[in-house]
């Protein structure tokens, strides 16, 4: 059990608990490293909140998953939770990808992103990842401009809105 465990835990799903705090202390590779190790806790709660704070963490310190991108690759593959979701799409993004890793992550949000089953959150959150991917390899336009197309024509605020946001960005 990690140092953060205590942290992390209590309450109900709606809450991230002391995540915040987690992320304000964490200021090493080997605090991310322990940190990571809750992804692999039984109780949901703690892999959510884990998630939450590693990818609040990665957004300043993309350093510190590539370490892990092997488990991050085979978590965006197995992942069920919608919470671990939401940051996995983000944080994968981060990672530097071989030709063959990005096609499979590209498709995996594409997927994602598409799904009606996936909640709001994981999509609009893949929408970015994928936005993220493709100002590394702006040749993948074509297929992101067919995503935008494809989800733009359902009724729902939070992805139309997203959408707008990226669109606005590459004007």
């Amino acid at each position: 059990m990690s140092k953060y465990v205590h942290q992390l835990s209590g309450g109900d799903l709606r809450s991230i608990a002391q995540a915040n705090n987690v992320v304000a202390t964490v200021n090493s590779q080997e605090e991310f490293d322990e940190l990571f190790s809750e992804l692999e806790n039984p109780e949901r709660k703690v892999v959510m909140r884990a998630a939450d704070a590693l990818e609040k963490i990665s957004i300043n310190h993309p350093e510190y998953v590539q370490k892990h991108k092997t488990n991050i690759l085979a978590l965006c593959q197995k992942a069920t939770d919608k919470e671990l979701k939401w940051h996995l799409a983000l944080m994968v993004s981060r990672i530097n990808l071989d030709d063959t890793e990005f096609e499979k992550i590209w498709t995996t949000l594409a997927n994602w992103a598409m799904s009606q089953h996936e909640s709001k959150i994981v999509r609009v959150n893949s929408i970015q990842g994928l936005y993220e991917l493709l100002m590394r390899k702006p040749e993948w336009q074509q297929s992101f401009d067919s995503i935008l197309t494809a989800v733009e024509k359902e009724p729902i605020a939070s992805i139309k809105a997203r959408i707008k946001k990226l669109k606005n960005v590459r004007k």
